[in-house]
This record gives structure tokens, C-alpha cells and sequence, in this order.
């Protein structure tokens, strides 16, 4: 006679993935937006945002990035660029910052004319002697990238 054994079923479990609620952070006009900006860098239509991708967007606005500024780029995500992964970096980056008009109010406190605009002198003043102070360099850097109009602002 044979014994017979009651074998343990030995299920093997799924790793579980950590539930991102990266699409809760936005609401669904943002999130569009957001669609609609990672279409415009998938240029290759793949699904995935890639060195080459990032690389012709850039191009297309005029830039042309080393490769070793791409691969700094690439190495902000964990893994493979998809819209999911867009969006949760987007998340990381705008969290901890403050709204919209909480910007504006602290810029206002420093538009003494009330005209909307800071002078790019006041602002470089500003920038490189209180808080967290910038250098020059980073201040210059900072205007090359910003639109500055003729009369300073």
C-alpha cells in the first residue's frame, strides 16, 4: 500500500508592483496636457521616450544637447520612459511645489510698479544677495533660457 501524502499546495505569489496614484496628483485637463506633451517627444511613435527622442525634440526647438546631457536625462527615470512613468517623474518634480498663485503673490511683492514685469537688473540683484543666492553664472544661465524683452523685463 502506498501512503498517500497530502502535498502542500505551494502557490507561488506575484511580486506586487507598488500602486502609483500619480494619475490622482492631476486632474484629467492636466493629464491630457501632459498626453499631449509626451506625444510631441515620442517622436518615434513607440510608446516610449528614448535618447533619440529626446534628442529630436530638443533639435526641433533649436537646441543641440550632447550626448552626455541626454544620457543625464535619461538617467533621471528608473526604467523605460512610458506615459505612466511621463507622468509619475512630472509628479516627483512638481510636488513639494507651491500652486500657481502663491508664485505669482511672491513674484508680485517684487513688481514695485505693478506692471507685471521685474527688471532683469532688480531680478539678477535679487537672485544673487537674498536666500538661497545664486551665482552670476547661474543667473546668466537662467536668462539665456527665460524670454527678456528689450527694455529689460
Amino acid at each position: 500500500m502506498s501512503s498517500k501524502r497530502a502535498k502542500a499546495k505551494t502557490t507561488k505569489k506575484r511580486p506586487q508592483r507598488a500602486t502609483s496614484n500619480v494619475f490622482a496628483m492631476f486632474d484629467q485637463s492636466q493629464i491630457q496636457e501632459f498626453k499631449e506633451a509626451f506625444n510631441m517627444i515620442d517622436q518615434n511613435r513607440d510608446g516610449f521616450i528614448d535618447k533619440e527622442d529626446l534628442h529630436d525634440m530638443l533639435a526641433s526647438l533649436g537646441k543641440n544637447p550632447t550626448d552626455e546631457y541626454l544620457e543625464g536625462m535619461m538617467s533621471e527615470a528608473p526604467g523605460p520612459i512610458n506615459f505612466t512613468m511621463f507622468l509619475t517623474m512630472f509628479g516627483e518634480k512638481l510636488n513639494g511645489t507651491d500652486p500657481e498663485d502663491v508664485i505669482r503673490n511672491a513674484f508680485a511683492c517684487f513688481d514695485e510698479e505693478a506692471s507685471g514685469f521685474i527688471h532683469e537688473d532688480h531680478l539678477r540683484e535679487l537672485l544673487t544677495t537674498m536666500g538661497d543666492r545664486f551665482t552670476d553664472e547661474e543667473v546668466d544661465e537662467m536668462y539665456r533660457e527665460a524670454p527678456i524683452d528689450k527694455k529689460g523685463n
